[in-house]
This record gives C-alpha cells, sequence and structure tokens, in this order.
C-alpha cells in the first residue's frame, strides 16, 4: 500500500470509517478507501436509513455490498421512524440557516453516536468539491479525513462511469434525471427541482405542501422575488418557475453541514429541535435523540 494513496493511514488510526449514501460518489469513494486499505485497519461502511428515499436505494446498496465485498451497516432513527416527515412534525420546521433537520436527526447524529477516537472518515467530496473539502477540514481541525475522489482528480460524471463499467444499474433517481440520489422530495431544492418532482413524485409534492401548510407560512420552502416579498408555498408555486438543470446540487449526507459540526462533542448533544411556537428559520434548541444498532445483517459499529 502507497503512502501517498493512503496518507493519514498509521499508528493513530484506528479504523476507517466510509460514508455510504447510496449516491454515485460515496460508493466510488468506499471501493477506492477498501482497496487502499487493505488489512491495515478496521474498516466499516455505514449508510444511514431514510424511508423516503426511492425504494431502489435497496438494490443499489446490496449491488455495492456485492461490489465492495463487505459488509454495510444500515443506521436507523426509531425515534422518528427514519422518516423527514416525522422530523417535521416533531420538530415544526422544515429548514434554516443551519439546514435541514432531517439532515441532521436522520444522518448527522446518527453518524456522530457511531464515532470513535481515531477514526478517520472517508469523505465522498468529487474533484468538483475541493472547496467543501477545504471547509471541512478548516471547521474541523482535530478530525482525520479524507477524499480519494479528490487525491485521484475524479469527477461526478467518472464516478457515475465506474458504477456503470462495475456493471451495476445507477440508481432509479439518476436514471430520473435527478443529480443526487436523495429523498423523493427534498427541502432544499430549488423550484425547478420542485416542479419536477411534481411531475415525477406528485404524491410527496402534495405531501411536502400539507407539511407547510400545517407549519405555517414561516415553512415556506421559497423566499419572494424580492427583499420583503412574502414567502412562496409548493401550494402556489408556479408549475413553469426555476429550470432545475440551473439550480445548485442539492447536497444531503451525514457530512453535509458539518463544516460546524464537531462529532466528538456530539455524542452528548445530537438532536436539534424547535418548539412549535417557533415555526420558521431560527436557531434549533437542543435535546436527546434516539439511536439504534445496525439493521444491515447486525454487526458491531
Amino acid at each position: 500500500m502507497s503512502d501517498d494513496l493512503f496518507p493519514s493511514l498509521g499508528p493513530q488510526v484506528r479504523r476507517i470509517v466510509c460514508l455510504f449514501s447510496c449516491g454515485a460518489a460515496s460508493a466510488v469513494a468506499t471501493k477506492l478507501a477498501l482497496a487502499d486499505a487493505g488489512q491495515y485497519a478496521e474498516l466499516v461502511i455505514h449508510n444511514n436509513e431514510v424511508i423516503e428515499e426511492h425504494p431502489d436505494n435497496k438494490r443499489f446498496l446490496a449491488d455495492c455490498e456485492r461490489w465492495f465485498g463487505h459488509q454495510i451497516i444500515t443506521l436507523r432513527n426509531e425515534k422518528y421512524n427514519a422518516s423527514i416527515y416525522e422530523v417535521f412534525r416533531r420538530e415544526r420546521f422544515l429548514k434554516g440557516n443551519g439546514g435541514a433537520p432531517c439532515t441532521k436527526l436522520l444522518k448527522r447524529s446518527m453518524t456522530a453516536r457511531t464515532y470513535r477516537p481515531g477514526d478517520q472518515i472517508v469523505l465522498g467530496f468529487t474533484a468538483e468539491e475541493t472547496d467543501r473539502l477545504d471547509k471541512y477540514i478548516d471547521a474541523n481541525p482535530t478530525h482525520q479525513a479524507r477524499a480519494p475522489l479528490i487525491e485521484r482528480g475524479l469527477k461526478k460524471a467518472d464516478c457515475l462511469a465506474m458504477i456503470r463499467r462495475a456493471g451495476i444499474e445507477l440508481p432509479a433517481m439518476y436514471r430520473l434525471g435527478y443529480q443526487n440520489n436523495n429523498c423523493r422530495g427534498c427541502v432544499k431544492g430549488g423550484m425547478g427541482y420542485w416542479n419536477k418532482i411534481r411531475v415525477d413524485f406528485p404524491e410527496y409534492f402534495a405531501r411536502m405542501s400539507a407539511v407547510e401548510q400545517l407549519l405555517g407560512p414561516g415553512s415556506y420552502l421559497f423566499q419572494g422575488k424580492k427583499k420583503g416579498d412574502p414567502r412562496v408555498s409548493l401550494r402556489d408555486l408556479d408549475p413553469k418557475a426555476g429550470r432545475y438543470q440551473d439550480e445548485p446540487d442539492i447536497s444531503c449526507s451525514a457530512v453535509c453541514e458539518m463544516v460546524d459540526f464537531d462529532p466528538v462533542a456530539a455524542l452528548t448533544d445530537v438532536a436539534e429541535t424547535r418548539s412549535p411556537k417557533s415555526i420558521g428559520e431560527s436557531k434549533p434548541q437542543a435535546s436527546g435523540a434516539n439511536y439504534i444498532s445496525p439493521t444491515s445483517k447486525g454487526g458491531a459499529l
């Protein structure tokens, strides 16, 4: 094993943790980490279950598990039944300046619960995302992390091609024309994205619209056209608004928004909630969160 390929691996690295999101980039990053690590360190692969993701993700996970030749451990937050809608119902907000509560409670907090001192986290940032890696390192200087895709100059398109060459069918969301393999209706999406969801998954469009109406105007996903204009709800969204191809990528993984996140501190403070009277985009308050052992074939974390 070349030191250049795995520069941080040494006595101080006790375990390598690959964060597999059922996206093409995280799949290839995991495959490369497995090849680099060999038998030099314990390696685990974690996936965070979210039931609103496309059901084809379970097929893709199984295909990748065979490709990796390694078990994937599934983490599931039972407190929220692994559901974004249960998070929204109980936490009473959809997104804010600090991100979305579904990402924090169903992914980030679950990953934090498995963190051990000495872990090296394998990140699925591609060559287009060096700025995200820089921000992560700046915000988390004590973390041991690596991004094998950036190390090799691999872009998102390269990852998609490598999955195909491995004989694995891409996840359904990619085949439907989505840039990322996120939930069927992500609160971080723009107007063009949500109009595509309206066509492809009308039941999920209607469900999110109903949640907005339940929580009130402060939860509406879109800003008005001009400063001071009222927010725009999905119910009132012009079907012709937005152009999905021109909208930025929607990032949603266990490391999303971790530029200001400390997993060690999160071991005792992992959930963020909001009172029913504080619907909107103010900073959530902290409380406890639930953790359940892996459900994929068992195994230690």
